[in-house]
C-alpha cells in the first residue's frame, strides 16, 4: 500500500521533504552529476545538515560511526555505480556492525541507459553484495514512497542498510509527491520458550554457561541484567570479537571479547557446555587456516538462542534475571585509574595512559588492529566511555567512523581514533572532514611502518615469506610522515615516540575543540 503522500515539485524535492519526515537530519555526501537536481534541493529546503566527504568509502565510513552514536539512520549521497563501488568496503563494515543507512546513489537519465555511456553499469548488482534493501526509482512520482520505504529499513531494529537508486530523470522530472513517514518496524517478541530454556540451563549448568553479547546487548541498558545473571547463577559474560559498540569504564561490566586467534579463544570457551546467545553468533575464525577448525568453540557445546538481532536484548535479559528471581546488584567497582607510564611505547603502558587521561564520556574509534588487541584489559578502569571496532574487516574505517561518531554525537563528547598506519592510508580524506567541520576528534595514529597483521597471518597460514613478500607489507620506503598529511588536511598534528610524550598530547588536545593527531612512532 503507498504510504501518505505530501505534494511537491519535483522528484528530488519530494526525496528531501521525505527524508526529513522520516527523521534523516544528516546527509554525508559526495555528489556529482547525477545527483545536482538533489544537491540542489538540499540547498532549497532547510533541514539536512550536508556533511562533504572527499572519496565514497569515507562517505559510508562516517555514515556508519554516525548511526553507531546517533542510534537513527543518516543518508549517504554517491554518485552513480562507481561511486557505490568505491563505499562498498565500509558499506560492508556498516553492514556487519548492523548500522541503518539510507543510501541515494544517482544513475544516468532513464532514457540515456541504451547508450552505455562511460559511467554506466549495473548499479543494482552492486549495491546488493551489501544492502538489505536495493530499488531502483523509475518516475519522479514513485521518488517519495520509495524513500519513506527506504527510511523504513534503515530505521528497524537491528538496523538496515537500503540504497536507493535514483536516474537523473526521476530527480528533475516535475511530479514528486512527499511521503510521509511509514511506521516504524517494531523488534519481534523474545520466544517464550527460549527464555523458559535459558531459565533452566543457567540454573542447572551456571558454572559451565556462557552468556555471549553482541549487538545492543553490550550496551550499558543491556549490561545491568547481564550482570545480576551472572552472580545469580555463576555464568561466564563475553562479547562477541566483533563489537559495532560497546559500553566500558566505571560503571560497567568488565566485558573481555572472544578472542582473535583459535588457540586463546578454545582455551577462553572450551569450558562452557552450553552458550546462550543474546543478539550474537557462534564464535568462528575470521579466517580458515590449514588444518585447523572454522569454530573456536567446543563442537560439543550446546548453543540457545535468547534474542536476535532484531529484537530487544535489554527486555530479554531483564525478563530473563526476573524469571530467575535475580536480586539487583551493584556493578563490580573496577578499581583505581591507572598512573600514567613512561618509556618506549608499548601496548600495555599506551592502554594504562590512555585510561588515566582520557575525558568521561569519551568516544573510541579503534583501528589498531594488531597493537591494539590488549588494551581492554588495561582501561577497565578507565571513566564510562563507549569503544567502536572494525566490525566487517575491511580495513579502512577507524577514521572515518570517528568522524560520523562525533556528529553523531551532537559534537559534544570527545572522540579518540586509535589508528594503524597502513589502514590509515585507505581513508585519509576524513582528516580534511574533520577540520573542515571543526569535530573533537583525536586521532593516535599508530605507526610502526608496516601492515603487521599481515606479517603475523604469514605464519597463521603456513606461508614462508621471502623478500619480496615482506617488501610488500613494508610501508618505510618512503616514510610516511603523518604530521604533514595531517598539516596538509588542515589537522594540527604532532609526533613522538615516548608515552609520556604521547598522553601529555592527548591531554592538549582534549582542551580544545578541534581535531588534533599524534603520530606515535612504535
Amino acid at each position: 500500500m503507498k504510504s501518505a503522500q505530501i505534494q511537491s515539485s519535483n522528484g528530488a524535492q519530494s526525496l528531501v521533504h521525505t527524508l526529513i519526515a522520516g527523521g534523516i537530519d544528516t546527509c554525508f555526501a559526495n555528489p556529482g552529476t547525477s545527483e545536482m537536481h538533489f544537491v540542489a534541493a538540499l540547498d532549497q529546503i532547510a533541514g539536512i545538515r550536508c556533511v562533504l566527504g572527499l572519496q565514497e568509502n569515507v562517505v559510508t565510513g562516517m555514515a556508519d560511526g554516525y548511526y553507531r552514536l546517533a542510534d537513527r539512520p543518516a543518508a549517504s549521497l554517491l554518485h552513480c555505480g562507481p561511486g557505490l563501488a568505491n563505499g562498498l568496503a565500509n558499506l560492508h563494515n556498516a553492514r556487519r556492525a548492523r548500522s541503518g543507512i539510507v543510501n541515494i546513489v544517482g544513475d544516468q537519465a532513464t532514457w540515456h541507459r541504451p547508450y552505455d555511456a562511460p559511467l554506466t553499469t549495473d548499479t543494482e548488482a552492486l549495491a546488493r553484495s551489501s544492502s538489505d534493501w536495493v530499488r531502483t526509482t523509475m518516475s519522479s512520482a514513485d521518488v517519495g514512497h520509495d524513500a519513506a520505504c527506504a527510511i523504513q529499513v534503515a530505521r528497524r531494529t537491528g538496523g538496515g542498510i537500503a540504497t536507493l537508486i535514483l536516474p537523473s530523470d526521476a530527480s528533475w522530472d516535475a511530479g514528486g509527491a512527499a511521503a510521509a513517514p511509514l511506521p516504524d518496524l517494531s523488534p519481534t517478541l523474545p520466544d517464550p520458550h527460549a527464555m523458559e530454556v535459558s531459565a533452566r540451563i543457567l540454573r542447572d549448568h551456571g558454572q559451565t554457561t556462557l552468556i555471549l553479547l553482541g549487538g545492543k546487548a553490550m550496551l550499558a541498558a543491556s549490561q545491568e541484567a547481564a550482570w545480576r545473571l551472572a552472580q545469580a547463577s555463576g555464568c561466564g559474560l563475553m562479547s562477541e570479537y566483533v563489537c559495532a559498540r560497546i559500553s566500558r569504564g566505571r560503571g560497567r561490566i568488565p566485558l573481555t571479547r572472544v578472542p582473535y586467534t583459535l588457540a586463546e579463544a578454545q582455551k577462553a570457551l572450551w569450558k562452557y557446555s552450553h552458550v546462550i546467545l543474546v543478539g550474537s553468533r557462534p564464535p568462528i575464525g575470521f579466517f580458515g587456516y590449514p588444518g585447523q577448525p572454522s569454530i573456536h568453540y567446543n563442537p560439543e557445546t550446546i548453543f540457545h538462542v535468547l534474542s536476535r538481532p532484531d529484537q530487544n536484548p535489554a527486555s530479554a535479559l531483564t525478563d530473563l534475571a526476573d524469571v530467575m528471581n535475580a536480586p539487583k546488584v551493584t556493578m563490580p567497582d573496577p578499581g583505581p585509574l591507572p598512573e600514567e607510564t613512561t618509556g618506549a611505547p608499548t601496548p600495555e603502558g599506551f592502554a594504562r595512559n590512555l585510561a588515566a587521561v582520557m575525558p568521561e564520556g569519551s568516544i573510541i574509534s579503534d583501528e589498531s588492529v594488531s597493537f591494539g588487541r590488549g588494551f581492554y584489559e588495561h582501561t577497565f578502569t578507565a571513566p564510562p566511555h563507549d569503544w567502536l571496532h572494525l566490525t566487517g574487516g575491511a580495513i579502512g574505517d577507524g577514521l572515518p567512523v570517528a568522524t560520523g561518531a562525533a556528529i553523531g554525537a551532537g559534537g559534544q563528547r570527545r572522540v579518540i581514533g586509535l589508528q594503524a598506519d597502513g589502514s590509515a592510508m585507505y581513508s585519509l580524506q576524513s582528516l580534511w572532514t574533520q577540520a573542515r567541520e571543526r569535530l573533537p576528534v583525536t586521532t593516535v595514529l599508530l605507526s610502526n611502518r608496516k601492515y603487521k597483521i599481515l606479517i603475523n597471518e604469514y605464519a597463521g597460514v603456513g606461508a614462508s615469506p621471502g623478500p619480496t613478500a615482506m617488501n610488500m607489507l613494508d610501508l618505510a620506503d618512503p616514510d610516511l610522515n603523518w604530521v604533514k598529511i595531517a598539516e596538509g588536511m588542515g589537522v594540527e598534528a604532532a609526533r613522538t615516540d615516548t608515552l609520556e610524550g604521547c598522553a601529555d598530547l592527548m591531554k592538549q588536545s582534549f582542551a580544545t575543540q578541534a581535531p588534533f593527531l599524534i603520530e606515535l612512532a612504535i
